[in-house]
C-alpha cells in the first residue's frame, strides 16, 4: 500500500500574470508593448511531399504585429508566388501543390519576422527539408558461400532515406528472421551471424526499409546462403565482428541517447558483458539490447564520457574491445534573457548566458539587425553576455535578440525592453472567495501591474502589520504564502500594490476546510487467478465539501466491467485474471483537494511458455536445448519438464524426457538411437504447468543393437492347460533400431528339456498344451535389424491353475457348549495359488434350519471358532480352497449330538408329535415279532457244543461256559462295537450283512477279545440242506432281521 497526498487545488480564480513567484512580468494586453514569438516550427522541419506545407510563425504584442519572412537569409517575397499564402493574424506560411509544383523547390532555410512599432522579434532558423524515400538499386546477388561455423555478415547498405529509415531482416516470403545471441541485427542495418550453422540454409535473407513519412517498405533482393559441411565445427576463441580491432571511439551529443554496438563471431556463440573504465555504468540510465550486444545511455551528459569496454567469451577463451567516448553540447542556457519593463528614467540590464562544449560565442542584435549595425544608444552598454542600460527613456523600446551557437547548434532568444509610466493596477476581480485546506502550504495571489513594478504588502483583517516572516512569505511578484494553514487562518486578506503614481488594493476571503483522509487504505495481495479480491479505500471528509472516489489502475481511469463492483468503502473484483494485475489507486477528492492510496495486485498464474527452442552441440547419442524463459507471472519457475516426440513408433505423442531447475535455460539432453527427436519445453510453478513451447526442430540419431530387453516380462495360465507369456513392449528410445521383435524362449524349470523358441513381433505368447500349474523358465530378448540385446534374465512363469482338492482332515471340537472350534490341513492338491478358504455353516434342530453363514479366510488360515447360538442346535459345516479359477471340492463335517441332557429335553419335545408316536409303535411290533423268532430258534436248536470248536478251552472264569456251551442273552442285542454311530444314531454295518460266512471242514470259529464271533465255518452240501436252519447269526436285532430275509 502506497499513500499519496495530492497538493491542494488552491482557487485560481485570480488571474496570474506572474508565471511563478520569482518568473517573467507579462504586459496586459490592453498596454502597448513590443511584439513576442508565441508558436514556431522547429529547426529542422521535415515534411511529406505529398501534402501542404505548413510553417508555423505566430505572435502577440500592441499593437498587432506583422509579418514577414527571409529564405536562405534573403527577403521572400510570397506576393509573387501563387502558391505561397500567409494565415490571416498569423504569419504562418502555407504552400500549396494541390495546382501543381515540386515540393523540392521549396526546400531551404526560412526565418519569421514580426514587427510593430516598438520592435522586431525572431523565429528560429527553421531548416525546411522534403522526406526521401528513394528506391533500392537494382543489382543481382550470387549465393553467399560460407563454411559451417564461420561468422558472416550481410550488408544492407540502404538508400540514404530524409529521416534515416528503420531496417528490420525478413525473408523474400516476408517471414521474419528469428534474431538471438548467435544472430542478430546491428544498429547499422547490417546482419551478423556469430557462426553459421546449416539450418541457416533453410531460408532466405531480405533487408527492408521502412520510410516514416511514405509509409513504404522497400525490399532489397534477398541473399541465398550456401553453406559448406564439414565433420565436426571446430571451436573457436571470440573475435569482434563490429566494431573491428581491439578500440575505437564514438562522440553524443549532451542530451541524446549514447548507443554502441559489440557483436563478436566464436563457437560456442560468445556472450557479452559491459564495463566502464575507472567507475560503474550509470544504473538509472542503462539499458542493455540486442541480446546484450548493445549498451543504450540514455540523455548522456559531460559525466559519460570515458572509456567504456565490452568483453566477448566463450569456453575457448575471452577478448576485449575498448570504445572512448566523448559527449560534446550544442548550446544549453544557463541564463536565458527575459523581458525587461522600466519606468522612465530606471536602469536594468538583459543577461544572456549559455554553456556547450565548444564553448558558445554570444551574439546580440537588435530588431533583427546586428547590434553593431544599429543606431548608437548612449543609455546602452554591451559586456560580452550582458547589455546594461542606464537612465532608460521611451526611445530605447526594442526587442533584442541574443544568438548563441557553436558547430553542434544555436540558441536563439527575444526579450524586449518596455518603457512605460503606469500606477498600479489590480488584474484580478475583486474580492474573491478562497476556500483552503488545514495544514496545507497555500499561496494567495494577487496579479497586479505597473512602472515602475510596484510594491505590494498584505495585511489581515484591515488592521495589524504586514504579513512578512514567520508562517506568511511575500515573494517578489506579491504573491504570499502561508506555509501551514491553521483554523485561525481564517479571515479576509488585502493585497496592497504601491508605486510613486499611486497605490491599488484588493481583497481575498479565505476559508479553511478540514482535509480529505483515506483513513483505510487498500492493501498489498497475492491472489491466485479466478479468485475474488477486495481493496477497501474508506474516506473522511469535510462536509460542507462534495467528496467522489474513483478508482484508477496503473494510473489510468479504471473501467468498471461486469467482473468488478464499486462501493462507497471497497471494490470488488469477481474471477481475477491475469490481466488485473497492476496498481490499482483508490482516488478520493473534493474540489479542494484530494488523497490517494495505492496497492498492487499481484496475480499468480501459470508461466508463459518458454520460445526460440535451439538445439546445439549436436552429438551422436546427445544435444544441447536451449530456450528462452517466459514470463513466470509472478510466481517463480521452479522446473522446466523438457518433452519429446518422435515420428516412428507413436507419432504425435509427447514423452516426458528428463526434469530441470527453473533457474536454467539451458540443457544437455541424453539420446537414444535410432529416434527422430522433435523437443518441447514445458515451465512450471507453484500454480500450474505452462502451455508447451513451439516445437524444435527435428534431430535424428544413428541405429544400434539394443542395449535393454522388454520389463515386466510374466509367464501366467489364462487356462488349465495353457500359459501366455507377456512382456511390455520396447518403446522408441529403447528400440535402437528398425524392426524391432523378441525372441521369447520357454522350457519346465528344473528339467534338462532344451529351450523352445519362437520369435514375436507383439508383446505377447500363448504356450499351449501345459500339465496344470507347472513352473516354467522363460527368457524374452530383443532384436533389431543391428542386431540382439544382451542376454535376458530368466523368469519364472507358471501355467494355468484348476480348481483346488477338498481341505484334509477336517476337524469339528466342542470345548464347551459356547464355542464349536474347526481345524484343517491345506489341501494334497492345490493346482495353483491358494487365495484362500470358503466356510459356508448353518445351524438345524431337527427340520429347522437356520439361515446359512459365509465365512472368507486368508490361504494361510487354518483355524477358526463358532461361537453358538444356544446349546441345543446342531451345526453342518462345509469348507473349500480357492485358487483364481474358484472354489474346489468341499470338505464336510457336523457338530456331535448334544449331551444327554439337552437331547433328553430335546426328545421330551419330539415325543409329543404324532408321527413320533407312531414310529414308536412300529418299532415296538417289529421287536416283539423279532423276539417271538429268537426264542422258537432257541427252542427248536437248544445250545451249540461250541467247546468242542474251540481251539482254546473257555476259562472257568467265563459265566457263559460253565456248562461248555454259549447262551444268547439280552445282552447279544447290543451293538457291535466296531460299529459306528451315525449323527441320526442308526448303526452302520463295517463288514458284510452276514455275520457268519461258510466254513470248510476242518474250519475254526473264533471270538475277537471283544467277544464278537468272528469263526470261519466249511459247511458240506448236504449239510446245508439238513441243518440249514443251525447256522449262527448274530444276536443283534438287525442281524435277526438278515435272517428272516
Amino acid at each position: 500500500m502506497d499513500r499519496q497526498q495530492a497538493l491542494p487545488w488552491v482557487h485560481t480564480a485570480l488571474i496570474l500574470f506572474l508565471l511563478s513567484p520569482g518568473g517573467a512580468i507579462e504586459i496586459p494586453m490592453d498596454l502597448t508593448q513590443p511584439p513576442t514569438i508565441t508558436k514556431q516550427s522547429v529547426k529542422d522541419h521535415i515534411v511529406d511531399p505529398r501534402d501542404n506545407i505548413l510553417i508555423e510563425c505566430e505572435a502577440k504584442g500592441n499593437p498587432a504585429p506583422s509579418f514577414h519572412w527571409t529564405r536562405n537569409s534573403r527577403f521572400f517575397n510570397i506576393a509573387k508566388d501563387p502558391r505561397v499564402s500567409m494565415r490571416r493574424r498569423s504569419g504562418t506560411l502555407v504552400i500549396d501543390f494541390r495546382s501543381g509544383g515540386r515540393p523540392e523547390e521549396y526546400e531551404g532555410e526560412y526565418q519569421c519576422f514580426a514587427r510593430n512599432k516598438f520592435g522586431t522579434a525572431l523565429s528560429n532558423r527553421i531548416r525546411l527539408q522534403v522526406s526521401k524515400s528513394p528506391l533500392w538499386p537494382k543489382e543481382n546477388l550470387d549465393p553467399v558461400v560460407v563454411q559451417e561455423g564461420a561468422p558472416l555478415t550481410l550488408q544492407c547498405n540502404p538508400p540514404p532515406g530524409l529521416p534515416s529509415p528503420v531496417i528490420f531482416w525478413m525473408s523474400s516470403s516476408m517471414e521474419p528472421i528469428t534474431q538471438d545471441k548467435r544472430v542478430s541485427q546491428g544498429h547499422n542495418g547490417d546482419l551478423y551471424f556469430s557462426n553459421v550453422m546449416l539450418q541457416d540454409m533453410q531460408t532466405d535473407y531480405s533487408c527492408n526499409a521502412r520510410f516514416h513519412f511514405t509509409h513504404t517498405i522497400q525490399q532489397k533482393n534477398p541473399f541465398t546462403l550456401k553453406v559448406l559441411t564439414t565433420r565436426g565445427v571446430a571451436e573457436r576463441t571470440p573475435s569482434f565482428m563490429y566494431p573491428q580491432g581491439t578500440s575505437s571511439s564514438k562522440m553524443v551529443l549532451r542530451g541524446m541517447d549514447l548507443l554502441l554496438d559489440c557483436i563478436a563471431s566464436g563457437v560456442p556463440t560468445p556472450d557479452i558483458a559491459w564495463y566502464k573504465k575507472g567507475g560503474d555504468l550509470p544504473s538509472d540510465k542503462t539499458k542493455f539490447e540486442n541480446f546484450n550486444k548493445a549498451l543504450r545511455i540514455t540523455n548522456v551528459s559531460e559525466e559519460d564520457s570515458g572509456e567504456y569496454f565490452c568483453l566477448a567469451s566463450n569456453k575457448m577463451g575471452s577478448i576485449r574491445h575498448t570504445i572512448s567516448v566523448r559527449v560534446k553540447a550544442a548550446p544549453y542556457w544557463l541564463d536565458e534573457p527575459k523581458n525587461l519593463i522600466l519606468a522612465p528614467g530606471e536602469d536594468g540590464r538583459l543577461v544572456c548566458r549559455a554553456n556547450g562544449n565548444p564553448k558558445p560565442t554570444v551574439q546580440w542584435m537588435v530588431n533583427g539587425e546586428p547590434l553593431q549595425s544599429a543606431p548608437p544608444n548612449p543609455n546602452r552598454e554591451v559586456a560580452g553576455d550582458t547589455i546594461i542600460f542606464r537612465d532608460t527613456q521611451i526611445s530605447s523600446r526594442a526587442v533584442y535578440q541574443c544568438n548563441t551557437s557553436n558547430e553542434h547548434g544555436y540558441l536563439l532568444a527575444n526579450a524586449f525592453v518596455s518603457v512605460l509610466d503606469v500606477p498600479p493596477r489590480m488584474l484580478s476581480p475583486r474580492n474573491q472567495l478562497i476556500r483552503v485546506i488545514l495544514y496545507n502550504r497555500t499561496r494567495l495571489d494577487c496579479p497586479f501591474f505597473g512602472s515602475p513594478i510596484p510594491t505590494l504588502r498584505w495585511f489581515k483583517n484591515g488592521q495589524g502589520s504586514n504579513l512578512d516572516g514567520g508562517n506568511y512569505h511575500v515573494y517578489e511578484n506579491g504573491s504570499l504564502e502561508i506555509k501551514m494553514i491553521r483554523k485561525e487562518d481564517q479571515g479576509i486578506y488585502t493585497c496592497v500594490a504601491t508605486n510613486i503614481l499611486g497605490k491599488a488594493e484588493n481583497q481575498v476571503r479565505l476559508e479553511v476546510k478540514d482535509p480529505t483522509r483515506i483513513y483505510r487504505m487498500p492493501e498489498d495481495q497475492v491472489v491466485k487467478r479466478g479468485t475474488t479480491v477486495q481493496l477497501e479505500c474508506r474516506v473522511k471528509h469535510d462536509p460542507s465539501l462534495k467528496l467522489m472516489v474513483s478508482w484508477l489502475k496503473d494510473d489510468e481511469p479504471l473501467y468498471i466491467g461486469n467482473r468488478m463492483k464499486k462501493e462507497d468503502d471497497s471494490l470488488t473484483i469477481f474471477g481475477v485474471a491475469e490481466r488485473d494485475q497492476g496498481s490499482y489507486t483508490c482516488m478520493a477528492s473534493t474540489e479542494l483537494d484530494q488523497d490517494l492510496a495505492k496497492a498492487y495486485l499481484t496475480v499468480l498464474g501459470r508461466p508463459d511458455r518458454p520460445r526460440d527452442l535451439e538445439l546445439t552441440d549436436l552429438a551422436e547419442r546427445s544435444v544441447r536445448l536451449t530456450w528462452i524463459p517466459g514470463d513466470d507471472n509472478n510466481s517463480p519457475i521452479t522446473d522446466y519438464v523438457i518433452q519429446f516426440e518422435e515420428d516412428q513408433f507413436q507419432p504425435g505423442v509427447w514423452h516426458d524426457h528428463s526434469k530441470f531447475p527453473g533457474s536454467v535455460n539451458s540443457a544437455v539432453l541424453q539420446l537414444s538411437p535410432y529416434v527422430n527427436y522433435q523437443f518441447r519445453v514445458i515451465a512450471v510453478n507453484e500454480v500450474g504447468s505452462s502451455h508447451p513451447s513451439l516445437p524444435s526442430e527435428r534431430y535424428r540419431t544413428s541405429g544400434a543393437p539394443p542395449e535393454s530387453n522388454p520389463s515386466d516380462v510374466k509367464g501366467e495360465g489364462t487356462r488349465k492347460n495353457n500359459m501366455e507369456i507377456t512382456w511390455t513392449p520396447m518403446n522408441a528410445t529403447s528400440a535402437f533400431g528398425p524392426n524391432l521383435r523378441y525372441i521369447v524362449k520357454w522350457r519346465r524349470r528344473e528339467t534338462r528339456e532344451t529351450w523352445n523358441n519362437v520369435t514375436v513381433w507383439g508383446s505377447r505368447y500363448v504356450v499351449g498344451q501345459t500339465p496344470v500349474y507347472v513352473p516354467y523358465e522363460i527368457r524374452v530378448q530383443a532384436e533389431n535389424d543391428f542386431g540382439k540385446g544382451p542376454e535376458p534374465d530368466t523368469v519364472i512363469g507358471y501355467s494355468g491353475e484348476d480348481l483346488p482338492s477338498a481341505p484334509r482332515r477336517f476337524r469339528v471340537r466342542q470345548p464347551n457348549l459356547e464355542t464349536i472350534n474347526l481345524e484343517w490341513d491345506h489341501p494334497e492338491h492345490p493346482n495353483g495359488i491358494l487365495i484362500g478358504y470358503t466356510l459356508k455353516y448353518v445351524a438345524f434342530n431337527g427340520t429347522k434350519l437356520g439361515k446359512q453363514l459365509v465365512e472368507n479366510f486368508s490361504p494361510n488360515q487354518t483355524k477358526f471358532s463358532v461361537q453358538r447360538a444356544d446349546p441345543v442346535s446342531r451345526y453342518r459345516f462345509s469348507l473349500s480352497a480357492r485358487t483364481q479359477v474358484g472354489s474346489g471340492e468341499a470338505a464336510t463335517e457336523e457338530t456331535p449330538a448334544p449331551p444327554n441332557e439337552a437331547y433328553t429335553n430335546n426328545q421330551a419335545d419330539i415325543a409329543t408329535q404324532g408321527w413320533f408316536i407312531g414310529l414308536m409303535c412300529a418299532i415296538a411290533l417289529l421287536v416283539l415279532i423279532l423276539l417271538i423268532v429268537c426264542f422258537i430258534k432257541r427252542s427248536r436248536g437248544g445250545k451249540y457244543p461250541v467247546r468242542e470248536k474251540k481251539d482254546v478251552p473257555l476259562g472257568p472264569e467265563d459265566p457263559k461256559e460253565e456248562d461248555g456251551s454259549f447262551d444268547y442273552s439280552d445282552e447279544d442285542n447290543k451293538p457291535l462295537q466296531g460299529s459306528q454311530t451315525s449323527l441320526d444314531g442308526t448303526i452302520k454295518q463295517q463288514e458284510s450283512d452276514d455275520s457268519l460266512v461258510d466254513y470248510g471242514e476242518g474250519g475254526e470259529g473264533q471270538f475277537n477279545e471283544d467277544g464278537s464271533f468272528i469263526g470261519q465255518y466249511t459247511v458240506k452240501k448236504d449239510k446245508e440242506e439238513t441243518e440249514g436252519n443251525e447256522s449262527s447269526e448274530a444276536t443283534s436285532p438287525v442281524n435277526a432281521i438278515y435272517s428272516l430275509a
